[in-house]
């Protein structure tokens, strides 16, 4: 699940940072239901390089050079069957579009990816099943950045249940551009919430995510802020079941 976030100049003055729904109201907020993913992105210098995860993400490693938090409303009537399903149909990230701000078109981000039978030699094997999305399991898959070429990635439940799903990954290869290292392994990783709204109709779905690059990643990185926006919010429109390239984009 997780892609290449590319770095960039932070909205705004410095602040406390991002704060998952984990017993606190989220920041940034939830929108209105079937409304834009409100987003939010950050440097490695806007929080200081020593900022410390939000303890229920479970990362241990302090500091990043770029952190992008999204938090979306949507409806799901296929309920959280649907959900556990696009998050192991590992396959169909193949293609994934999001809007390019450089090249100003909607465009691939993920060119190939499969689900892998283990981390060490591991074999093509058929997307991970609806009832496999279970609370403790992992899972590996490689996939091929539009930007960053081919990378193998682990995938962690951390819960699964029928109104709450939290999963996160992180890549367990060297991610390269032009065979330029970019990110070492457990430079990249993304942690995301679902949970049903509870005191709403009952197809209603809180989404927030946290993307982070780690502070020692490559330079290379750094410029890029609205196609990591953009990048962000193609995985929750994936998630969400909305057609990633739905106009508007996030940033032009």
């Amino acid at each position: 699940m997780a892609t290449l976030i590319l770095g960039g100049r932070a909205w705004g003055a410095p602040d406390s940072g991002p704060q998952p729904p984990c017993g606190n109201d989220p920041a940034p907020a939830y929108p209105i239901v079937d409304k834009r993913p409100t987003t939010r992105f950050w440097d490695g210098g806007d929080l200081g390089h020593d900022w410390t995860p939000p303890p229920c993400t479970g990362w241990t490693t302090r500091g990043f050079s770029t952190l992008v938090a999204t938090a979306g409303h949507f409806r799901s009537t296929r309920g959280v069957d649907e959900i556990r399903r696009r998050i192991g149909a590992i396959s169909e990230l193949e293609g994934l579009l999001y809007w390019s701000t450089t090249h100003q078109k909607w465009q691939a981000m993920i060119v190939d990816s499969s689900a892998i039978t283990g981390s060490e030699r591991g074999q093509l094997r058929k997307d991970f099943s609806p009832e496999e999305i279970s609370e403790g399991s992992v899972f590996y898959y490689q996939q091929t950045d539009n930007l960053a070429g081919k990378a193998m990635y682990r995938m962690h439940i951390i819960a699964a249940s029928p109104d709450h799903v939290v999963f996160e990954t992180e890549n367990i290869s060297t991610v390269r551009y032009l065979l330029v290292p970019l990110f070492r392994p457990g430079d990249l990783q993304s942690i995301y919430f679902l949970d049903r709204e509870l005191s709403k109709s009952n197809d209603e779905w809180r989404y927030y995510s946290l993307i982070r690059t780690g502070k020692n990643a490559s330079k290379l990185i750094n410029g890029h802020e609205a196609s990591s926006v953009n990048r962000a919010v193609a995985l929750y429109r994936y998630l969400a079941g909305i057609p990633t390239n739905m106009e508007p984009p996030a940033e032009r």
